[in-house]
């Protein structure tokens, strides 16, 4: 589940909830800041739905999901527990057969998608159940597998117009940006911490078996191979069994 943290107004001051006096520029650049300003993937996907509510004229829930090809969704992100059931029915208990947003399938040729009403002919999806009628969804990352989509939801119908749409489509390539910012930057983290790792590792077995750092790897990687364990989490069990008080990871030879 996402680390949650909530957007106030405190937070974000120069950041007014449109359409009351606001200037879509400085708007858009105080969110943006914002957004840069967090730590991780998911922290930037949890502000990017706060911002959402209140950035896009009229909308009152927003959420972020994942979409495979296969149909399967899992929710990233979520302003409110509505959003966490319109995603995935299975958390709301609809009835089967009721498709969780009657439009998304179109977002892998389209980039927005715009529901005026979902009880149009009849309903019969998990909007329509929850009471949301309009529905704004904005590709934010695609490939052959899957969709990254943020998605603002209203409740009455035909919510959202051309100039909401043109605002989503500038909000979302901000998110789309810092979202990418941080996936680089936590994977940049995770490699200096692995290579902190195996470092560290290395150095236990050069003293414990008594040899210089190329064997001290190649032992390493020979173990891990061995074992069928990633490099990464063999070097963690040998640093925590040293500090510790458990077994050692690579047979001494």
């Amino acid at each position: 589940m996402p680390k949650r943290f909530v957007v106030t107004a405190s937070d974000i001051p120069d950041l007014p909830r449109f359409p009351v006096g606001f200037e879509l520029a400085e708007s858009l650049t105080a969110a943006a800041r914002h957004l840069h300003g967090t730590g991780t993937p998911d922290d930037t996907m949890t502000a990017a739905v706060e911002l959402a509510v209140r950035l896009l004229p009229d909308a009152e829930h927003a959420g972020i999901a994942e979409i495979q090809r296969s149909g399967r969704l899992r929710t990233l992100a979520w302003s409110d527990e509505t959003v966490r059931f319109a995603a995935e029915p299975r958390h709301g208990g609809h009835t089967p057969g009721h498709t969780p947003h009657p439009d998304w399938e179109r977002l892998w040729t389209t980039p927005v998608v715009r529901t005026d009403d979902s009880e149009a002919d009849g309903g019969g999806n998990a909007l329509s159940g929850l009471g949301l009628r309009s529905a704004l969804s904005l590709r934010l990352r695609a490939d052959r597998r899957r969709l990254t989509v943020l998605t603002a939801y209203a409740r009455k119908p035909q919510a959202f117009d051309e100039e909401a749409t043109r605002i989503g489509r500038l909000f979302t390539a901000h998110v789309s940006l810092a979202l990418d910012s941080a996936t680089v930057r936590e994977q940049l983290t995770e490699a200096m911490r692995t290579r902190d790792l195996i470092g560290q590792a290395t150095g236990i077995l050069m003293e414990r078996l008594d040899i210089d750092a190329a064997g001290a790897f190649e032992s390493l990687v020979k173990a891990s191979q061995r074992e069928n364990v990633k490099l990464r989490d063999l070097a963690r069990r040998i640093v925590d069994a040293n500090t510790g008080s458990g077994g050692r990871g690579v047979n001494e030879r």
